[in-house]
């Protein structure tokens, strides 16, 4: 975080959000030490999926190649408020991004607006093409406290390769509108950040990338290593320098997972992942929602948190988690962002 961003995010806490931050910390070492699970307290951070829908096809992504097996659809308002209000005492972020693009929910920055009232820090994640004037000023004016922008390339070209479908110049365009609206509200919020998807194609672009944001007035640039499913034989994604990639190319010339799983996992005491539909999934790796925990439609968060599967979930962390599907392919104890 950014100094100004850091000093808006502390601003959230409060003393009961202090004291359970705390708790979770000392359960989730108490876990690791003891190899037992330890009542992890609340989540400190949630992300809720307000649509799957996208604009774009993305290789490596199932919303944009609409290879969901699960169910797909919008939030209902009503029922992320609910969500918000159950967890606004001792949640301090809330990142309005699972799939999808946010932006196609027509009451996205509605919910957006809900939570900044609730005290609670705010971010989403988009592919900017639905920043229009009106929008940006939307977007502003609703408290949004982050806003990552995946800008995966620096020419239409490049860019193409991986967010199929997508438009640079509406990108940039986004971003236009976004900086204006900021400095015509006088506001210092979204924090802006560019999110570069470090790829074969792009590669030798990361320090382009760089000059044009500053040249755009955004404030950061995060650089993240693509996770990719094909990954032991190669793959065309996976970039030639190896500190942008996750993978490590091996004597025999197949490829291995740089992170050695170590059997614990800091997100399923810290956070935790809602879908649209309400179902609760352990992390943003359970794309498909394959552990669904419990569902908020028939259960308060509480209870699902709490609950006899979640507890075995974690605890088969601790036995080996090499064994769970969702975490064969994860970055979780590496350097997730490059660079």
């Amino acid at each position: 975080m950014h100094a100004r961003d850091s000093w808006n995010f502390l601003r959230k806490l409060t003393g009961r959000k202090i004291r359970n931050g705390l708790h979770v910390l000392a359960s989730y070492y108490t876990g690791r030490l003891s190899g037992k699970v330890v009542h992890p307290a609340w989540p400190l951070s949630i992300s809720i999926e307000p649509t799957t829908a996208c604009n774009l096809g993305c290789p490596e992504c199932p919303s944009g190649l609409k290879q969901f097996t699960r169910q797909t659809g919008n939030a209902r308002p009503d029922e992320v408020k609910r969500w918000l209000d159950q967890l606004a005492d001792t949640v301090t972020w809330v990142n309005f991004y699972f799939q999808g693009e946010p932006y196609i929910h027509p009451n996205f920055l509605d919910l957006v607006r809900h939570a900044h009232g609730l005290g609670m820090y705010t971010s989403t994640s988009t592919n900017a093409h639905f920043l229009s004037e009106t929008n940006a000023r939307k977007t502003v004016e609703s408290g949004l406290d982050r806003l990552i922008i995946s800008v995966d390339g620096t020419t239409q070209e490049t860019y193409a390769q991986y967010r199929v479908h997508g438009s640079l110049d509406k990108v940039l365009e986004g971003t236009r509108n976004l900086v204006a609206a900021r400095r015509a509200l006088n506001s210092r919020t979204p924090h802006l950040i560019f999110q570069f998807l470090v790829v074969r194609p792009n590669e030798h672009q990361v320090q382009e990338v760089r000059r044009l944001a500053r040249e755009m007035g955004v404030d950061e640039v995060k650089l993240k290593t693509a996770q990719v499913y094909d990954y032991r034989n190669g793959n065309p994604l996976i970039p030639e320098q190896e500190k942008y990639a996750r993978y490590a190319i091996q004597a025999d010339g197949t490829y291995r997972i740089k992170n050695e799983l170590a059997n614990h996992c800091w997100r399923m005491w810290s956070s935790a992942v809602i879908t649209w539909d309400g179902k609760v999934v352990p992390c943003c790796f359970d794309k498909d929602a394959t552990h669904q925990m419990g569902d908020l439609r028939q259960a308060d968060f509480a209870s699902v948190w709490n609950n006899a599967h979640y507890r075995n979930f974690r605890a088969a962390l601790f036995r080996s988690r090499q064994e769970i599907d969702i975490c064969a392919n994860c970055s979780e104890g590496t350097r997730d962002w490059a660079g």
